[in-house]
């Protein structure tokens, strides 16, 4: 699945790609802070989606971890909220039961810089992460879906409106298969989508055909870039004293072959 990303490019690079984009409100990347996001803390994204009201593109931050709109009480929901993180792309249109199917045409696009995913290596007590983009992209824009919910601050006591999202998975090409190949979600990867597809995944009147050729992209093995990294979850500094997106050579590790 998808739980560790990047974004450190400065916001106006986003609506460089999008130069009708309206801003809800200032949005300020911190390049430190945000080089590695955790899906499991919550926390705030700048998230790019269709305003119902006027049809045109906003960007606003969003919680990462749906919470479904039916929700009354956050605290009995806390535990199942890890599993909003992603949502499988068989589910949104093939599966009626689910939520993602509810929410199905509150689409959005998730600007981030890269990826972390971990591989297991047969006699290694620990994973070797690895940070991945696509080649030549600067900044990627994974599709996902949006919810809002109305709920009490717990503070004031009043109902505020929360928007939370979710990003995308598919089953993973051939270079994913090999580094995310272990654990319940292995052999899962995000969306990734080239920029047309990935705005078209934002346009109000995308027909059922589209969704679905969207849905079942698979960006080639070949268009991605991944490095092994040192250990991502981790509070200590690496020991060569480089970022955390940077290569780090581990001693005797296989290489990948596709």
């Amino acid at each position: 699945m998808c739980y560790d990303i990047s974004f450190t490019a400065p916001i106006q690079q986003v609506k460089a790609v999008f130069p009708d984009l309206i801003f809800d409100e200032e949005i300020y990347v911190h390049p430190e802070s945000n080089m590695h996001i955790v899906g499991h803390t919550f926390s705030n994204h700048p998230i790019i989606f269709t305003n119902r009201a006027d049809l045109k593109l906003y960007c606003r931050l969003m919680e990462w971890g749906v919470i479904p709109f039916y929700i009354k009480d956050e605290s009995t929901f806390l535990k199942q909220r890890a599993s909003m993180l992603n949502a499988r792309s068989e589910r949104i249109l093939g599966d009626e039961k689910s939520y993602w199917y509810k929410i199905r045409n509150r689409r959005c696009l998730i600007p981030i810089t890269g990826i972390y995913e971990h591989r297991a290596i047969k006699g290694w007590k620990k994973k070797v992460p690895y940070y991945i983009q696509i080649k030549n992209e600067p900044l990627i824009f994974l599709p996902g879906l949006y919810s809002v919910v109305e709920l009490p601050n717990h503070s004031t006591g009043e109902i505020e409106k929360r928007y939370t999202f979710t990003i995308i998975t598919t089953i993973g090409n051939q270079l994913m298969q090999q580094i995310h190949n272990d654990g319940d979600n292995a052999d899962r990867m995000p969306l990734f989508l080239p920029k047309e597809l990935a705005k078209q995944w934002l346009q109000e009147d995308l027909n059922s055909v589209a969704y679905k050729n969207i849905l079942h992209y698979e960006l080639p093995s070949e268009q991605l870039k991944y490095l092994p990294v040192y250990t991502i979850r981790t509070s200590k500094d690496r020991p060569d004293g480089k970022r955390k997106d940077e290569f780090y050579e581990w001693e005797d590790l296989p290489e990948l072959s596709f």
